[in-house]
């Protein structure tokens, strides 16, 4: 970044923040400005990412330098999770894709990236937007660096704003903090951010967002991309979305997913929401007793595998697909892999792990994951494979509903508080179980 005083956004935005002594702080994800109405908007602080990807907020008062590609602070900072105000607008988030009008009248533009600039008083201002001139400009294609006043539509809330610079920022991101990114962002901006992911991405986005965040993307976008999305998804998680939408919405994008992806769906949608049934994904990796252990790893190294199903298959004779032909066993992946690659896993089947019936409730699922050290378990009806119960989606009905929104802190003390509750609900109804049934309970233990 140099020695000047004038810093451009683009380049800010996944720079290193230390503390005085050289200590890594966090990295700066966003800029945050306050648009005024004489002068140059305000520069007021970062948006910074420190462990645990939580996102806080770094005064500008509080940066004592900024330059050769680092960010120097005086050593304190608030670790509460940032919320942005009304106020405040997000330069990466919000600004840059914005389309504006020069003032000159020479056509329009399209924002690609701001500079601020350190003024008197220690203060920092939005001073100069670079942009990429639009087609129908003189200078179409031509890219210039403008002061901040010659340009018109700035602050300007605009539905249609593109997404592109944010969206290629966050290409090597994970599902999760690309998640975390959004459920940052303003609810127009996040559903123009979500019109710009492929549809796979956007799925593993969405089964990562809390419900009501999903609900609002899948909402906004057009019946036939939205299909294409629930498609891509987890059937699991693409049914708990579907049952989260108005009636006539969810029949309505049921009926234009695929056929096959679509009865998933509506088989999961008919558990109970804490059931096996319910809980279950309907397609883990299922193979034929004469498929090889070659072909078993072969399977869990798919990407679109998630970690906890590629852990164990699923021996079952055809049909392969949910719901199957007889259900025979399962081969761990531990086991497999002390076996040579041409061992069929007929032969390695493990027939004692005893499955799931779809009725089950979600804490005997907890119990069996948790007594035998599972990862997955299947889900079986009259002998036939219906699907498997992975530890993450246990999880997932198990935290306080809205957990993805929770501070750290605050979900640490509801889950605390949570198990606390369920423990003297549990010890005083066994308190209340006569003498034989408690012994009984002891032995079944």
């Amino acid at each position: 970044m140099g020695n000047s005083s004038r810093v451009f956004v683009g380049r800010l935005a996944g720079t290193d923040v230390f503390d005085p002594i050289g200590d890594r702080v966090g990295t700066v994800t966003d800029l945050v400005v306050l648009f005024r109405l004489t002068a140059d908007p305000l520069a007021v602080g970062l948006v910074i990412e420190v462990a645990g990807r939580r996102r806080v907020f770094l005064p500008l008062t509080r940066v004592t330098a900024i330059a050769n590609g680092q960010v120097i602070t005086n050593g304190l900072v608030n670790i509460r999770r940032f919320s942005q105000r009304p106020a405040e607008t997000m330069v990466v988030g919000e600004v840059f894709d914005r389309e504006v009008t020069l003032k000159d009248g020479s056509g329009k533009a399209v924002v690609e990236d701001a500079a601020i600039e350190l003024q008197r008083g220690r203060e920092w201002h939005l001073t100069q937007v670079y942009v990429r001139m639009l087609k129908g400009s003189p200078d179409a294609g031509n890219t210039a660096v403008l002061p901040v006043r010659d340009v018109i539509g700035l602050k300007t809330n605009l539905a249609d704003q593109g997404a592109g610079s944010l969206v290629a920022q966050m290409e090597d991101l994970k599902a999760p903090d690309v998640a975390d990114i959004l459920r940052d962002l303003p609810r127009d901006r996040v559903l123009a951010v979500a019109k710009e992911l492929g549809d796979e991405r956007l799925a593993d986005v969405l089964e990562e967002l809390g419900e009501e965040d999903a609900v609002h993307i899948v909402a906004g976008l057009d019946v036939e991309r939205a299909a294409d999305v629930l498609d891509a998804m987890q059937p699991d998680d693409a049914a708990d979305l579907v049952g989260a939408l108005p009636q006539p919405q969810a029949d309505m994008l049921l009926s234009r997913m695929e056929p096959g992806e679509a009865e998933d769906v509506r088989r999961l949608m008919s558990y109970g929401d804490r059931s096996a049934g319910g809980l279950m994904t309907t397609e883990p990796i299922i193979l034929s007793p004469d498929a090889t252990v070659a072909t078993f790893l072969a399977h869990a190294r798919r990407a679109d595998v998630p970690p906890a199903l590629a852990c164990m298959v699923f021996v079952c004779r055809p049909p392969l697909e949910t719901p199957t032909g007889k259900y025979l066993g399962v081969v761990h992946l531990q086991r497999a892999l002390r076996e040579p690659p041409a061992t069929l896993i007929g032969n390695l089947t493990d027939t004692d792990l005893e499955p799931l019936s779809p009725t089950d409730e979600i804490g005997t699922v907890t119990r069996i994951l948790a007594t035998y050290n599972l990862t997955a378990v299947p889900v079986v009806d009259d002998g036939i494979l219906l699907g498997a119960v992975s530890v993450d989606d246990v999880l997932d009905h198990l935290l306080p509903r809205h957990w993805r929104d929770y501070d750290e802190d605050l979900l640490d003390a509801t889950v605390n508080e949570n198990y606390d509750s369920e423990t003297e609900d549990l010890e005083d109804r066994a308190a209340q179980l006569p003498e034989e049934k408690r012994e009984y309970e002891k032995q079944k233990e």
